[in-house]
């Protein structure tokens, strides 16, 4: 069994920020953790815009606080994601996510990410696992 908390890995390598500057996550569950998901807290900053596709993982984010406009690149549909409403991309949609209050919000991966990867110039992360235990 596992018990931590978010403040815990405060200012550790969990918690990981943007090269970008435009969010910050706090990685309380890991790929090195074996459980077949991560799980983090993500905060996107107020009037940041960020273009992501995770073309290597399904991605399900549920808003707690703040607001942002989702935008489906793929489609061009926009919503307005606020406490409460959860979006997945479970077809790998390239999406913007445009921040009008800071955006705080509990994400779920699957592969689960390591806690290295950080947005490449076409908004993917890289699809990176830990090595095998012996």
């Amino acid at each position: 069994m596992i018990v931590r908390s978010f403040k815990d890995i405060e200012g550790t390598d969990r918690h990981v920020r943007a090269e970008s500057g435009t969010w910050e996550s706090k990685r309380i569950v890991l790929a090195k953790e074996r459980v077949g998901f991560s799980l983090h807290e993500t905060i996107l900053y107020a009037g940041t815009e960020t273009s992501m596709w995770y073309a290597n993982h399904v991605e399900a984010v549920v808003c707690t606080r703040g607001e942002a406009e989702l935008t489906d690149r793929e489609t061009g549909t926009t919503y307005t994601i606020t406490p409460g409403t959860m979006y997945l991309l479970d077809g790998h949609e390239r999406h913007t996510l445009r921040v009008k209050e800071d955006f705080h919000c509990i994400c779920v991966f699957n592969p689960p990410v390591t806690g290295r990867e950080d947005h490449d110039e076409n908004g993917v992360y890289p699809l990176l696992t830990e090595p095998e235990e012996v």
